[in-house]
């Protein structure tokens, strides 16, 4: 194999290499993300701005790469040593904070942390203007997250304070050990009423900003137990196994009971705004870890938000 050539640019580093055996297939983003070590999202901006090139010509972020094929990659500048500048949050609260971690109940309408294209408010920078330093492990716009919610999905979200408390948090969520639970109101009512999705995820094969059921995705599992039938729609408690992007809203959509609200999967709009609802009835209620300074098993708890909690009464009222 030839040696990795480095060259200085404008915007960061050139890199040139061949494709290793063990991407031979893969998506071109997926390999960008694995092998300079940047997050997907990252990955699909260099791609779209054209700074990655294969064999010498412009290539889609979804084309299958084969080994030994030449990419040229022209990494974004290496970030600055400042950390996320702070930006006020209305309506995230802190859960519990120590030396090593911080719970926030993440409001709609906040993202997780910066990215591409992404404008609003996020946990990050919500978090700095709190006064609270997390982690500076993990890729430079998400350092300190372990894990991410949707921007339209509410609930808890534990981010590392310490970087011990990165790898070890880290680790637990990829061998999954954490404990994700969520409520979800769906259209109509699933059959059987408790059950389990065992269907791989990955990107919609034509509609980008979206995932969909797709053989060959990555391996995804969903737990979920009927709490309430109402007309129309049920209200669930959901498991997640595995924490792929979207994952409970693609699984039910795919099984023709979208989330309440989510126009993106296929949701009623005509229900969604009977009921009050600009976005999926989704709220990720319970999270449950190993402490990652103690070791003891912690909980922590969040009640449903209020444009959510009025939606269910006004289903409750139907019966």
């Amino acid at each position: 194999m030839e040696s990795e050539e480095i060259i200085g640019a404008a915007s960061g580093e050139r890199r040139s290499l061949p494709v290793p055996d063990g991407l031979d297939g893969t998506r071109l983003d997926q390999a960008i993300a694995r092998l300079f070590g940047l997050s997907r999202t990252v990955a699909v901006a260099l791609v779209e701005a054209g700074d990655v090139q294969v064999d010498g010509a412009a290539a889609r972020k979804s084309e299958r790469i084969a080994a030994g094929s030449w990419l040229e990659v022209t990494l974004p500048a290496p970030p600055s040593a400042e950390r996320v500048a702070p930006q006020p949050v209305p309506g995230l609260r802190v859960v519990h904070s120590d030396t090593d971690i911080v719970v926030v109940d993440k409001p709609v309408g906040v993202a997780a942390h910066a990215s591409p294209g992404w404008t609003g408010p996020t946990v990050t920078a919500g978090l700095a203007a709190m006064g609270h330093s997390i982690a500076t492990s993990g890729a430079a716009e998400r350092q300190g997250i372990v894990h991410r919610l949707d921007v339209g999905t509410t609930g808890l979200m534990v981010v590392a304070k310490s970087e011990r408390a990165y790898t070890l948090l880290k680790r637990a969520f990829k061998v999954r050990e954490v404990e994700k639970r969520y409520r979800a109101v769906v259209q109509g009512h699933p059959d059987p009423f408790s059950g389990t999705i065992d269907a791989p995820i990955d990107r919609h094969p034509t509609q980008d900003y979206k995932f969909a059921v797709v053989s060959g995705g990555r391996p995804s599992v969903t737990h979920y137990d009927t709490v309430e039938a109402f007309p129309g729609a049920s209200l669930l408690d959901v498991r997640l196994e595995t924490g792929r992007t979207h994952q409970i809203r693609v699984h039910f959509a795919a099984l023709r009971h979208p989330c309440l609200g989510d126009l993106t999967y296929g949701a009623d709009p005509t229900q969604a705004s009977r009921l009050g609802l600009t976005r999926q009835w989704l709220h990720a209620y319970r999270l449950g870890f190993s402490h990652p300074g103690s070791g003891q098993p912690v909980t922590f708890t969040s009640d449903d938000p209020v444009d959510l909690d009025h939606a269910l009464t006004l289903l409750r009222g139907a019966l």
